[in-house]
């Protein structure tokens, strides 16, 4: 299991049962477990989800123009948890939710 930080400073786990169910699911991503990561480290953006979900968006450079999607859930100040990750090109798929944060250019 490993640990990525949100940008609320709070732990985000991946642990090895999220991560089977992620390449099981999205085989294509099985090779980009830092870069899942990474995604909720430094999102471009992050997206309100369902059921107090947050969406982290982050464009994938080496698959351009993809974008890596990352969901997870902050379930107290001090823990959260990846829910599922895969790779995007449809970037207004999104376009219709809150968006939670931005970076800033």
């Amino acid at each position: 299991m490993d640990l990525a930080i949100s940008k609320n400073g709070i732990p985000i786990r991946l642990t090895s049962e999220r991560w089977q169910h992620i390449t099981t699911g999205h085989s294509e991503i099985a090779d980009y477990y830092y870069e899942i990561l990474d995604a909720v480290e430094s999102p471009e953006i992050i997206y309100e989800g369902n059921n107090n979900a947050k969406i982290a968006v982050k464009e994938f450079y080496e698959k351009a123009p993809k974008f890596i999607v990352v969901v997870y859930k902050e379930t107290n100040e001090n823990d959260g948890f990846i829910l599922t990750a895969y790779f995007s090109d449809k970037k207004q798929e999104f376009q219709k939710k809150r968006i939670l944060w931005k970076q800033h250019i």
